[in-house]
Protein backbone atom coordinates (compact mmCIF):
# COMPACT_ATOMS: atom_id res chain seq x y z
CA UNK A 1 0.00 0.00 0.00
CA UNK A 2 1.37 3.63 -0.75
CA UNK A 3 2.30 6.27 1.67
CA UNK A 4 -0.68 8.16 0.62
CA UNK A 5 -3.13 5.25 0.81
CA UNK A 6 -2.23 5.05 5.02
CA UNK A 7 -2.65 8.32 5.09
CA UNK A 8 -5.72 8.53 4.15
CA UNK A 9 -6.87 5.54 5.70
CA UNK A 10 -5.79 7.31 8.89
CA UNK A 11 -7.56 10.48 8.75
CA UNK A 12 -10.95 8.52 7.22
CA UNK A 13 -10.08 6.17 10.59
CA UNK A 14 -10.11 9.33 12.59
CA UNK A 15 -13.28 11.26 11.18
CA UNK A 16 -15.18 8.05 11.91
CA UNK A 17 -14.02 8.25 14.94
CA UNK A 18 -15.33 11.52 16.34
CA UNK A 19 -18.79 10.93 15.23
CA UNK A 20 -19.04 8.69 18.10
CA UNK A 21 -18.34 10.17 21.79
CA UNK A 22 -13.70 10.11 21.87
CA UNK A 23 -14.29 10.74 25.37
CA UNK A 24 -16.64 8.68 27.34
CA UNK A 25 -17.89 11.58 29.48
CA UNK A 26 -19.24 13.28 26.51
CA UNK A 27 -22.18 10.25 26.47
CA UNK A 28 -25.33 11.10 27.36
CA UNK A 29 -25.68 14.43 27.54
CA UNK A 30 -28.90 16.41 25.39
CA UNK A 31 -28.27 18.76 22.80
CA UNK A 32 -30.81 21.32 23.84
CA UNK A 33 -28.65 24.52 23.81
CA UNK A 34 -29.60 26.61 20.37
CA UNK A 35 -27.45 28.61 18.74
CA UNK A 36 -29.44 32.01 20.23
CA UNK A 37 -28.14 30.48 23.49
CA UNK A 38 -24.18 29.58 22.74
CA UNK A 39 -24.29 33.31 21.51
CA UNK A 40 -25.29 34.81 24.58
CA UNK A 41 -23.33 32.54 26.93
CA UNK A 42 -20.40 33.85 25.02
CA UNK A 43 -21.55 37.49 25.62
CA UNK A 44 -22.32 36.77 28.82
CA UNK A 45 -19.06 35.32 29.42
CA UNK A 46 -17.28 38.74 28.19
CA UNK A 47 -19.40 40.78 29.97
CA UNK A 48 -19.57 40.51 33.68
CA UNK A 49 -19.06 42.19 37.35
CA UNK A 50 -15.22 42.94 36.49
CA UNK A 51 -17.07 45.40 34.15
CA UNK A 52 -19.68 46.90 36.20
CA UNK A 53 -18.04 47.20 39.08
CA UNK A 54 -14.18 46.40 39.23
CA UNK A 55 -14.09 48.97 36.73
CA UNK A 56 -14.50 51.72 39.19
CA UNK A 57 -11.78 50.82 41.68
CA UNK A 58 -9.42 49.87 38.32
CA UNK A 59 -9.64 53.05 36.72
CA UNK A 60 -9.49 54.91 40.14
CA UNK A 61 -5.60 53.23 40.52
CA UNK A 62 -4.47 53.29 36.40
CA UNK A 63 -6.61 55.70 35.14
CA UNK A 64 -7.68 56.12 31.27
CA UNK A 65 -5.05 53.57 30.56
CA UNK A 66 -7.13 50.72 31.96
CA UNK A 67 -8.99 50.76 28.91
CA UNK A 68 -5.12 50.06 26.84
CA UNK A 69 -5.25 46.58 29.85
CA UNK A 70 -8.37 46.10 28.46
CA UNK A 71 -7.69 45.74 25.02
CA UNK A 72 -4.51 44.39 25.38
CA UNK A 73 -6.05 41.33 27.72
CA UNK A 74 -8.93 41.06 25.67
CA UNK A 75 -6.72 40.62 22.32
CA UNK A 76 -4.80 37.48 24.60
CA UNK A 77 -8.42 36.70 25.42
CA UNK A 78 -9.78 35.88 22.58
CA UNK A 79 -6.28 34.14 20.85
CA UNK A 80 -7.47 31.71 24.01
CA UNK A 81 -10.85 31.18 23.11
CA UNK A 82 -10.23 31.37 19.45
CA UNK A 83 -7.82 28.58 19.96
CA UNK A 84 -10.18 26.45 21.81
CA UNK A 85 -13.23 27.16 19.16
CA UNK A 86 -10.32 25.29 16.71
CA UNK A 87 -10.06 22.39 19.03
CA UNK A 88 -13.81 22.17 19.32
CA UNK A 89 -14.22 21.92 16.41
CA UNK A 90 -11.79 19.05 15.45
CA UNK A 91 -13.87 17.14 18.82
CA UNK A 92 -17.08 18.58 20.20
CA UNK A 93 -17.03 17.74 23.79
CA UNK A 94 -18.77 18.60 26.76
CA UNK A 95 -15.60 17.91 29.11
CA UNK A 96 -13.38 20.40 26.96
CA UNK A 97 -9.82 21.79 27.78
CA UNK A 98 -10.20 19.00 29.74
CA UNK A 99 -10.77 16.28 27.62
CA UNK A 100 -8.02 18.05 25.08
CA UNK A 101 -5.62 18.14 28.02
CA UNK A 102 -6.44 14.54 28.27
CA UNK A 103 -5.58 13.64 24.60
CA UNK A 104 -2.86 15.62 23.92
CA UNK A 105 -0.88 15.74 27.70
CA UNK A 106 -2.37 12.65 28.98
CA UNK A 107 -4.47 11.83 32.45
CA UNK A 108 -1.69 14.13 34.58
CA UNK A 109 -2.44 16.90 32.26
CA UNK A 110 -6.32 16.33 32.47
CA UNK A 111 -5.64 15.99 36.10
CA UNK A 112 -4.38 19.41 36.60
CA UNK A 113 -6.22 21.26 34.35
CA UNK A 114 -9.93 20.01 35.73
CA UNK A 115 -9.15 20.26 38.77
CA UNK A 116 -7.33 24.01 38.12
CA UNK A 117 -10.58 25.03 36.45
CA UNK A 118 -12.92 23.82 39.35
CA UNK A 119 -10.45 25.99 42.16
CA UNK A 120 -11.41 28.81 39.48
CA UNK A 121 -15.05 28.04 39.41
CA UNK A 122 -15.86 26.83 43.20
CA UNK A 123 -13.69 29.64 44.68
CA UNK A 124 -15.39 32.13 41.58
CA UNK A 125 -18.99 30.60 43.07
CA UNK A 126 -17.82 31.62 46.53
CA UNK A 127 -16.76 35.36 45.21
CA UNK A 128 -20.35 35.71 43.33
CA UNK A 129 -22.51 34.56 45.93
CA UNK A 130 -20.53 37.22 48.65
CA UNK A 131 -21.35 39.54 46.03
CA UNK A 132 -24.91 38.60 45.80
CA UNK A 133 -25.49 39.25 49.00
CA UNK A 134 -23.81 42.43 49.53
CA UNK A 135 -25.65 43.69 46.22
CA UNK A 136 -28.78 42.67 48.12
CA UNK A 137 -27.86 44.54 51.03
CA UNK A 138 -27.69 47.81 49.18
CA UNK A 139 -31.78 48.15 49.66
CA UNK A 140 -32.66 48.95 53.04
CA UNK A 141 -35.58 45.82 52.96
CA UNK A 142 -32.62 42.93 53.33
CA UNK A 143 -30.35 44.79 55.71
CA UNK A 144 -31.75 43.07 58.74
CA UNK A 145 -30.94 40.09 57.12
CA UNK A 146 -27.35 38.35 57.47
CA UNK A 147 -24.91 38.13 54.58
CA UNK A 148 -24.67 34.31 55.00
CA UNK A 149 -28.26 33.79 54.79
CA UNK A 150 -28.71 35.89 51.64
CA UNK A 151 -25.75 33.76 50.36
CA UNK A 152 -27.40 30.23 50.64
CA UNK A 153 -30.71 31.45 48.94
CA UNK A 154 -28.56 32.69 46.14
CA UNK A 155 -26.81 29.40 46.11
CA UNK A 156 -29.95 27.22 46.15
CA UNK A 157 -31.83 29.41 43.79
CA UNK A 158 -29.32 28.95 40.25
CA UNK A 159 -28.80 24.97 41.80
CA UNK A 160 -32.17 24.66 41.70
CA UNK A 161 -32.06 26.33 37.98
CA UNK A 162 -28.86 23.80 37.02
CA UNK A 163 -30.19 20.95 38.28
CA UNK A 164 -33.68 21.05 36.24
CA UNK A 165 -32.08 21.04 32.22
CA UNK A 166 -29.23 22.21 30.81
CA UNK A 167 -32.50 24.12 28.76
CA UNK A 168 -33.31 25.91 31.44
CA UNK A 169 -29.97 27.13 31.75
CA UNK A 170 -29.65 28.19 28.61
CA UNK A 171 -32.66 30.13 28.69
CA UNK A 172 -31.77 31.82 32.49
CA UNK A 173 -28.07 32.72 30.30
CA UNK A 174 -29.76 34.23 27.36
CA UNK A 175 -32.14 36.67 29.81
CA UNK A 176 -29.33 37.55 31.84
CA UNK A 177 -26.96 38.56 28.71
CA UNK A 178 -29.68 40.57 27.56
CA UNK A 179 -30.05 42.48 30.78
CA UNK A 180 -26.59 43.51 30.95
CA UNK A 181 -26.30 44.37 26.90
CA UNK A 182 -29.17 46.45 26.98
CA UNK A 183 -27.88 48.28 30.01
CA UNK A 184 -24.04 48.42 28.71
CA UNK A 185 -25.77 49.97 25.17
CA UNK A 186 -27.98 52.42 27.25
CA UNK A 187 -25.54 53.74 29.02
CA UNK A 188 -23.43 53.69 26.38
CA UNK A 189 -25.77 55.84 24.70
CA UNK A 190 -26.22 58.26 27.52
CA UNK A 191 -22.17 58.66 27.37
CA UNK A 192 -22.48 59.95 23.59
CA UNK A 193 -24.82 61.99 24.37
CA UNK A 194 -22.87 63.86 27.27
CA UNK A 195 -20.40 64.37 24.83
CA UNK A 196 -21.84 65.20 22.09
CA UNK A 197 -23.54 67.96 24.75
CA UNK A 198 -20.92 68.96 26.46
CA UNK A 199 -23.26 68.12 29.20
CA UNK A 200 -21.23 69.08 32.44
CA UNK A 201 -20.67 65.84 34.94
CA UNK A 202 -20.00 66.33 37.63
CA UNK A 203 -18.73 70.08 37.52
CA UNK A 204 -16.27 68.42 34.13
CA UNK A 205 -17.18 69.19 31.09
CA UNK A 206 -16.80 65.75 29.17
CA UNK A 207 -13.77 65.19 26.38
CA UNK A 208 -10.17 64.82 25.67
CA UNK A 209 -9.59 67.60 28.69
CA UNK A 210 -10.69 65.62 31.16
CA UNK A 211 -8.01 63.29 30.36
CA UNK A 212 -5.35 65.91 30.00
CA UNK A 213 -6.13 68.35 32.63
CA UNK A 214 -5.90 65.09 35.29
CA UNK A 215 -2.15 63.49 34.46
CA UNK A 216 -3.02 62.32 30.85
CA UNK A 217 -3.62 58.59 29.67
CA UNK A 218 -1.14 57.19 32.24
CA UNK A 219 -1.74 59.59 35.88
CA UNK A 220 0.24 57.51 38.16
CA UNK A 221 3.01 55.79 35.56
CA UNK A 222 2.29 52.42 33.80
CA UNK A 223 3.34 50.11 36.71
CA UNK A 224 -0.14 50.65 38.03
CA UNK A 225 -1.54 49.49 34.89
CA UNK A 226 0.71 46.35 34.66
CA UNK A 227 -1.26 45.17 38.47
CA UNK A 228 -4.27 45.65 37.32
CA UNK A 229 -3.88 43.19 34.80
CA UNK A 230 -4.35 39.91 36.71
CA UNK A 231 -8.17 41.91 37.52
CA UNK A 232 -8.73 42.36 34.09
CA UNK A 233 -7.77 39.24 33.17
CA UNK A 234 -10.30 37.67 36.10
CA UNK A 235 -13.13 40.05 34.07
CA UNK A 236 -12.63 37.72 30.84
CA UNK A 237 -12.84 34.61 32.60
CA UNK A 238 -15.48 32.68 31.71
CA UNK A 239 -15.11 33.27 28.04
CA UNK A 240 -13.82 29.87 27.78
CA UNK A 241 -17.77 28.36 28.51
CA UNK A 242 -18.31 28.61 24.83
CA UNK A 243 -16.12 25.19 24.70
CA UNK A 244 -18.24 23.48 27.36
CA UNK A 245 -21.49 24.50 25.60
CA UNK A 246 -20.38 23.43 22.26
CA UNK A 247 -20.86 20.10 23.35
CA UNK A 248 -24.89 20.13 24.46
CA UNK A 249 -25.75 22.06 21.02
CA UNK A 250 -26.48 19.75 17.86
CA UNK A 251 -24.64 22.24 15.14
CA UNK A 252 -20.96 23.38 16.95
CA UNK A 253 -19.44 23.54 13.39
CA UNK A 254 -21.97 26.48 12.52
CA UNK A 255 -22.64 28.00 16.45
CA UNK A 256 -19.13 28.05 17.48
CA UNK A 257 -16.95 29.92 14.86
CA UNK A 258 -19.86 32.65 14.83
CA UNK A 259 -20.01 33.20 18.72
CA UNK A 260 -16.00 33.28 18.66
CA UNK A 261 -15.80 35.34 16.12
CA UNK A 262 -18.30 37.45 17.94
CA UNK A 263 -16.19 37.98 20.96
CA UNK A 264 -13.28 40.38 20.07
CA UNK A 265 -15.83 43.32 18.66
CA UNK A 266 -17.83 42.52 21.71
CA UNK A 267 -14.45 43.22 23.77
CA UNK A 268 -13.73 46.07 22.01
CA UNK A 269 -17.43 47.86 22.12
CA UNK A 270 -18.25 46.95 25.37
CA UNK A 271 -15.47 47.06 27.07
CA UNK A 272 -12.80 49.05 25.77
CA UNK A 273 -15.56 51.43 24.74
CA UNK A 274 -17.25 51.91 27.91
CA UNK A 275 -13.83 52.56 29.85
CA UNK A 276 -12.82 55.01 26.82
CA UNK A 277 -16.14 56.90 27.74
CA UNK A 278 -16.04 56.50 31.47
CA UNK A 279 -12.65 58.46 31.26
CA UNK A 280 -13.78 60.93 28.78
CA UNK A 281 -16.58 61.61 31.01
CA UNK A 282 -14.92 62.17 34.69
CA UNK A 283 -11.39 61.89 35.38
CA UNK A 284 -10.02 58.37 37.48
CA UNK A 285 -9.94 59.78 40.92
CA UNK A 286 -13.38 60.24 41.26
CA UNK A 287 -14.48 56.78 40.20
CA UNK A 288 -14.16 53.92 43.62
CA UNK A 289 -14.03 50.70 43.92
CA UNK A 290 -17.02 50.81 46.35
CA UNK A 291 -19.24 51.58 43.73
CA UNK A 292 -20.16 50.85 39.87
CA UNK A 293 -18.46 53.50 37.62
CA UNK A 294 -21.70 53.50 35.84
CA UNK A 295 -23.59 54.80 39.15
CA UNK A 296 -20.82 57.03 39.82
CA UNK A 297 -21.76 59.27 36.12
CA UNK A 298 -25.40 58.78 36.37
CA UNK A 299 -25.16 60.27 39.90
CA UNK A 300 -22.94 62.85 38.47
CA UNK A 301 -25.68 64.40 36.30
CA UNK A 302 -28.53 63.85 38.71
CA UNK A 303 -30.51 60.77 37.22
CA UNK A 304 -32.61 59.55 40.09
CA UNK A 305 -32.97 55.89 40.76
CA UNK A 306 -29.41 54.72 39.07
CA UNK A 307 -27.90 53.43 41.74
CA UNK A 308 -30.92 50.65 42.03
CA UNK A 309 -30.90 49.88 38.48
CA UNK A 310 -27.37 50.00 37.86
CA UNK A 311 -27.37 47.21 41.36
CA UNK A 312 -30.01 45.23 40.03
CA UNK A 313 -27.58 44.41 37.18
CA UNK A 314 -24.61 44.21 38.85
CA UNK A 315 -26.71 41.13 40.72
CA UNK A 316 -28.24 39.83 37.89
CA UNK A 317 -24.22 39.65 36.33
CA UNK A 318 -23.34 37.46 39.65
CA UNK A 319 -26.19 35.76 39.17
CA UNK A 320 -24.94 35.06 35.61
CA UNK A 321 -21.35 33.81 36.64
CA UNK A 322 -22.72 31.38 39.80
CA UNK A 323 -25.07 30.06 37.21
CA UNK A 324 -22.14 29.60 34.76
CA UNK A 325 -19.53 27.97 37.06
CA UNK A 326 -21.86 25.41 38.39
CA UNK A 327 -22.75 24.30 34.76
CA UNK A 328 -19.05 23.95 33.85
CA UNK A 329 -17.64 22.36 36.63
CA UNK A 330 -20.47 19.44 36.95
CA UNK A 331 -18.98 19.27 32.90
CA UNK A 332 -15.85 19.15 33.55
CA UNK A 333 -15.64 16.96 37.01
CA UNK A 334 -18.04 14.46 34.73
CA UNK A 335 -15.31 14.39 32.26
CA UNK A 336 -12.41 13.65 34.66
CA UNK A 337 -14.55 11.00 36.77
CA UNK A 338 -15.31 8.90 33.74
CA UNK A 339 -11.29 8.57 33.32
CA UNK A 340 -10.99 8.08 37.14
CA UNK A 341 -9.71 11.71 37.95
CA UNK A 342 -12.20 12.82 40.25
CA UNK A 343 -14.69 11.17 42.71
CA UNK A 344 -16.98 8.65 41.01
CA UNK A 345 -20.42 10.14 41.92
CA UNK A 346 -19.69 13.37 40.00
CA UNK A 347 -20.26 11.43 36.84
CA UNK A 348 -23.84 10.61 38.01
CA UNK A 349 -26.47 12.41 35.69
CA UNK A 350 -30.05 13.06 36.39
CA UNK A 351 -33.17 11.98 33.92
CA UNK A 352 -32.90 15.09 32.52
CA UNK A 353 -29.41 14.60 31.12
CA UNK A 354 -27.53 16.71 33.99
CA UNK A 355 -24.25 15.65 35.60
CA UNK A 356 -25.89 16.20 39.05
CA UNK A 357 -22.89 14.82 41.37
CA UNK A 358 -20.26 17.75 39.75
CA UNK A 359 -22.78 20.55 40.35
CA UNK A 360 -23.46 19.43 44.05
CA UNK A 361 -19.55 18.53 44.39
CA UNK A 362 -19.11 22.64 43.18
CA UNK A 363 -22.22 23.79 45.38
CA UNK A 364 -20.22 22.03 48.52
CA UNK A 365 -17.36 24.20 48.26
CA UNK A 366 -19.74 27.24 47.97
CA UNK A 367 -21.36 26.13 50.99
CA UNK A 368 -17.81 26.62 52.97
CA UNK A 369 -18.73 30.48 51.42
CA UNK A 370 -21.35 30.57 53.04
CA UNK A 371 -19.40 29.99 55.92
CA UNK A 372 -16.46 32.21 55.40
CA UNK A 373 -18.78 34.95 54.52
CA UNK A 374 -20.31 34.42 58.49
CA UNK A 375 -16.72 34.41 59.46
CA UNK A 376 -15.22 37.11 57.49
CA UNK A 377 -18.01 38.98 55.74
CA UNK A 378 -15.91 41.80 55.25
CA UNK A 379 -12.67 39.83 54.16
CA UNK A 380 -14.60 36.93 51.78
CA UNK A 381 -14.64 38.66 48.15
CA UNK A 382 -10.85 39.88 48.13
CA UNK A 383 -9.90 35.94 49.38
CA UNK A 384 -11.52 33.93 46.48
CA UNK A 385 -10.96 36.31 44.55
CA UNK A 386 -7.21 35.59 44.67
CA UNK A 387 -7.25 31.80 44.62
CA UNK A 388 -9.95 32.00 41.34
CA UNK A 389 -6.98 34.04 39.36
CA UNK A 390 -4.65 31.47 39.79
CA UNK A 391 -7.04 28.56 38.27
CA UNK A 392 -8.19 30.87 34.83
CA UNK A 393 -4.48 31.81 34.20
CA UNK A 394 -3.20 27.69 34.42
CA UNK A 395 -6.46 26.86 32.09
CA UNK A 396 -5.72 29.66 29.59
CA UNK A 397 -2.17 28.31 29.73
CA UNK A 398 -2.91 24.86 29.24
CA UNK A 399 -5.98 25.47 26.19
CA UNK A 400 -2.77 27.05 24.56
CA UNK A 401 -0.16 24.37 25.16
CA UNK A 402 -3.03 21.75 23.76
CA UNK A 403 -3.36 24.11 20.71
CA UNK A 404 0.41 23.84 20.22
CA UNK A 405 0.74 20.02 20.43
CA UNK A 406 -2.15 19.49 18.55
CA UNK A 407 -0.88 21.61 15.24
CA UNK A 408 2.07 19.97 15.53
CA UNK A 409 -0.01 16.67 15.26
CA UNK A 410 -1.76 18.14 12.31
CA UNK A 411 1.37 18.80 10.31
CA UNK A 412 2.76 15.44 10.98
CA UNK A 413 -0.58 13.99 9.71
CA UNK A 414 -2.12 12.80 12.36
CA UNK A 415 -5.09 15.12 13.06
CA UNK A 416 -6.82 17.15 10.78
CA UNK A 417 -7.42 20.50 11.49
CA UNK A 418 -10.73 22.50 10.20
CA UNK A 419 -10.78 25.21 8.75
CA UNK A 420 -11.62 27.46 11.18
CA UNK A 421 -8.62 27.89 12.82
CA UNK A 422 -6.10 29.82 15.27
CA UNK A 423 -3.99 32.58 13.27
CA UNK A 424 -0.47 32.95 13.79
CA UNK A 425 0.26 29.39 15.34
CA UNK A 426 3.05 28.19 16.98
CA UNK A 427 3.68 31.85 17.21
CA UNK A 428 0.43 32.90 18.73
CA UNK A 429 0.22 30.07 21.71
CA UNK A 430 4.01 30.54 22.82
CA UNK A 431 3.27 34.38 22.76
CA UNK A 432 0.12 34.35 24.72
CA UNK A 433 1.05 31.75 27.20
CA UNK A 434 4.76 34.29 27.63
CA UNK A 435 2.11 36.86 28.80
CA UNK A 436 0.63 35.25 30.60
CA UNK A 437 3.03 34.28 33.02
CA UNK A 438 4.43 37.00 32.70
CA UNK A 439 1.01 38.69 34.13
CA UNK A 440 1.06 36.00 37.11
CA UNK A 441 5.46 37.19 37.59
CA UNK A 442 4.28 40.60 37.96
CA UNK A 443 1.65 39.99 40.61
CA UNK A 444 4.66 39.79 43.17
CA UNK A 445 4.84 43.99 42.38
CA UNK A 446 1.80 44.37 44.19
CA UNK A 447 2.12 43.26 47.97
CA UNK A 448 -1.55 43.37 49.20
CA UNK A 449 -2.83 41.02 46.76
CA UNK A 450 -0.71 39.87 44.25
CA UNK A 451 2.01 38.66 46.49
CA UNK A 452 -0.36 36.85 48.85
CA UNK A 453 -2.14 34.74 45.92
CA UNK A 454 1.26 33.59 44.48
CA UNK A 455 2.59 32.65 47.96
CA UNK A 456 -0.68 30.33 47.45
CA UNK A 457 0.73 28.52 44.43
CA UNK A 458 2.92 25.90 46.64
CA UNK A 459 -0.30 25.46 48.74
CA UNK A 460 -1.99 24.14 45.52
CA UNK A 461 0.43 22.28 44.01
CA UNK A 462 0.82 20.63 47.18
CA UNK A 463 -2.96 19.74 46.87
CA UNK A 464 -2.48 18.48 43.73
CA UNK A 465 0.25 16.29 43.97
CA UNK A 466 -1.76 14.73 47.01
CA UNK A 467 -4.79 14.29 44.93
CA UNK A 468 -3.09 12.50 42.37
CA UNK A 469 -1.39 9.82 44.47
CA UNK A 470 -4.59 9.35 45.95
CA UNK A 471 -6.56 8.93 42.72
CA UNK A 472 -3.56 7.25 40.21
CA UNK A 473 -5.53 3.80 41.28
CA UNK A 474 -8.61 5.06 40.57
CA UNK A 475 -7.00 6.29 37.11
CA UNK A 476 -5.15 3.08 36.25
CA UNK A 477 -8.26 0.87 36.23
CA UNK A 478 -10.39 3.43 34.38
CA UNK A 479 -7.96 3.56 31.44
CA UNK A 480 -7.56 -0.49 31.36
CA UNK A 481 -11.01 -0.25 31.54
CA UNK A 482 -11.60 1.86 28.32
CA UNK A 483 -8.58 -0.07 26.61
CA UNK A 484 -10.47 -3.48 27.29
CA UNK A 485 -13.66 -1.63 25.58
CA UNK A 486 -11.82 -0.48 22.68
CA UNK A 487 -10.37 -3.58 21.74
CA UNK A 488 -13.92 -5.68 22.08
Amino acid sequence: MSKDAVNTAAVASHQDATRTPADAGDAGYSKDLKARHVNMIAIGGAIGTGLFLGAGGRLHNAGPALAVAYLVCGVFAFFVVRALGELVLYRPSSGSFVSYAREFLGEKGAYVAGWMYFLNWSTTGIADITAIALYTHYWSFFTSIPQWVLALIALAVVLAVNLISVKIFGEMEFWFAIIKVATLVSFMLVGIFLLATQHKVGGHTPGLSVISDHGGVFPHGIMPVVLVMQGVIFAYAALELVGVAAGETAEPEKVVPRAVNSIMWRVGLFYVGSVVLLALLLPGSVYSGDESPFVTVLSKIGVQGAGDVMNLVVLTAAMSSLNSGLYSTGRILRSMAVAGSAPKFTARMNRSQVPYGGILLTCAVCVLGVGLNYLMPSQAFEIVLNVASLGIISTWVIIMICHLIFVRRAKAGLVIRPSFRLPGSPVTEIVTVAFLVAVLGLMWNDPEVGRKTLLLIPVVAALLVGGWFALRRGIATATDQELTDLTK
